[in-house]
């Protein structure tokens, strides 16, 4: 402990990393600095400050900063570029903010001579690791401090003594506050705990915050054009928008009209099953949308080659390996396929669906009409060569079928 001078921390406000930051104080005996990222989490982000000057840290060793902008841009962006979803369903909200809170806590850890980096995430979930894996990879001689690993401090209770007893002010939430564990940024809020760990229970339909139901979602669907330019939305009804007010307005639409709930039990990486719900309103229609252009202005091996990847660079997201060679690699991959994924997307939005009825690309569809009507193509297409062409895929087939019948 002796060894640890300085700390950069990932800090909230919140009472387990205000806890935690009196605690390496009191621990670690070292000097602590604060960093608190805007990612979208829709709560003030400035009231951190006062509270980390309330706990004795110095103004100069606190940082907080608006990070929407480079989270879609250099993390959302691209994952959904790869129309990536962990076990089928889930969007990866939460995973993908990851890497960036911890390449930005090194960052910050080189500028002012940081000798360690902490987090408030337990011992029992996937955030530690991607915390810690973004570390590594980023500084790979850096100290961790996981206080959930190492300290007593294993419930809500403890916590609130502790804060208690070294006067740490907790503000109390209007009505008491959510039951639930909660995290949120500008791709989706997630739901953990209490009733939830009942696989067998229904949410109930005041947990939800960002969306309304479906059933008290507007009778009247509403329609959106999205732009693509290189696989990525650069504007909503012809009007440009910045990767973050993309997302931002997504959110707001997909809401508004029920979109993006999800309830789901996932495999953690470290072991065990655990429920969670999740709001992903603007990311579900991202996701639709991108698989509308994909579809016309994508080779049918590249599509598929695609497709078969997407499991393997999804789960490398939800373990935390975004700062991983194989995860740069595939990268380099799917962006390369975006260079045609151009044009727009028309959706209609109605009740809970994101329903595609409409796409376009003028320079780089690879939708031929003429051939693919069911009318007369003028020649385009010679009916006679799929004979020979599933005779050949037959073979196989036949062979087998042959030698089944000579055995009776």
């Amino acid at each position: 402990m002796s060894d640890i001078k300085k700390v950069v921390l990932a800090y909230s406000g919140g009472l387990d990393t205000s806890v935690i930051l009196k605690w390496l104080q009191d621990v670690y005996h070292c000097e602590v600095v604060t960093f608190t990222a805007d990612i979208g989490q829709g709560e003030e982000v400035e009231p951190a400050r006062k509270k980390a000057i309330a706990l004795g840290i110095k103004p100069e060793n606190i940082f907080i900063e608006d990070l929407r902008e480079e989270f879609v841009r250099d993390y959302v962006y691209p994952m959904f570029r790869a129309n990536a979803i962990y076990e089928g369903e889930y969007l990866l909200g939460t995973s993908i903010a990851r890497p960036l809170i911890s390449k930005r806590q090194i960052e910050i850890a080189n500028a002012v001579g940081g000798d360690a980096v902490s987090h408030g995430a337990t011992g029992k979930g996937n955030d530690q690791v991607r915390f810690e894996l973004g570390y590594y990879a980023l500084k790979p001689d850096v100290k961790v401090i996981a206080p959930w690993r190492e300290w007593d401090l294993l419930s809500r209770e403890k916590l609130l003594a502790y804060a208690e007893k070294h006067g740490i002010d907790i503000s109390k939430k209007k009505n008491g506050g959510s039951p639930y564990s909660m995290d949120a940024n500008l791709l989706h809020i997630s739901y953990e705990g209490t009733v939830l760990e009942n696989p067998a229970a229904e949410p109930e339909e005041d947990m939800w915050l960002w969306t309304v139901s479906p059933e008290n979602a507007p009778d009247q669907a509403e329609y959106i054009e999205l732009s693509y330019e290189k696989g990525d939305i650069t504007a909503i009804n012809g009007v440009a928008m910045t990767p973050a007010q993309v997302l931002t307005e997504l959110n707001r639409l997909g809401g508004k009209h029920g979109i993006g709930r999800l309830d789901i039990v996932e495999n953690r990486y470290v072991g065990m099953k655990s429920r969670g719900c999740y709001e992903t309103p603007g990311g579900t229609i991202m996701l639709k949308a991108h698989r509308a252009i994909e579809s016309i202005t994508l080779d049918r091996e590249v599509a598929h080659l695609k497709d078969e990847l997407m499991p393997k660079y999804a789960k490398l997201i939800y373990t935390g390996y975004w700062w991983s060679p194989e995860r740069q690699m595939l990268q380099g991959l799917i962006d390369a396929s975006q260079t045609t994924v151009n044009g727009w997307v028309r959706l209609k939005l109605y009740k809970g669906n994101v329903i595609v009825v409409g796409r376009e690309s003028k320079t780089d569809s690879l939708f031929d009409p003429n051939i693919a009507t069911f009318d007369e193509d003028g020649g385009a297409y010679n009916h006679a060569d799929a004979a020979g062409f599933i005779r050949l895929n037959a073979l196989r087939m036949r062979i087998a079928a042959n030698a089944k019948l000579k055995r009776g």
